[in-house]
């Protein structure tokens, strides 16, 4: 295993109550998170790159709330077998 060191980052307790909960998402703790940027930044030469959970668009999210409600929706009709979906699209 590699040699390490400590180092100590001042930071807002709320920001980094936050920053844990965004990476701990992404599978990763602030100090992995905090290496990946290191060595990115060393390898471009600056910031080099953004890593975000992808939230969905306004678009996106009302697509959702309709397929649930279509999902739920007893008037509209389902199908479990692709045979009867097939027919009925032909028809």
């Amino acid at each position: 295993m590699a040699e390490t060191t400590n180092i100590s980052i001042r930071m807002d307790p709320e920001l980094k109550k936050q920053a844990d909960a965004l990476f701990n998402a992404l599978g990763m703790n602030l100090s992995t998170a905090f290496n990946i940027f290191v060595r990115q930044s060393l390898r471009e030469g600056g910031i080099p790159f953004e890593i975000k959970l992808e939230n969905p668009n306004k678009e996106t999210i009302a697509a959702m709330i309709e397929a649930e409600r279509i999902a739920k929706d007893p008037a509209v009709k389902g199908y479990s077998d692709l045979d009867e979906l097939f027919k009925d699209l032909k028809a």
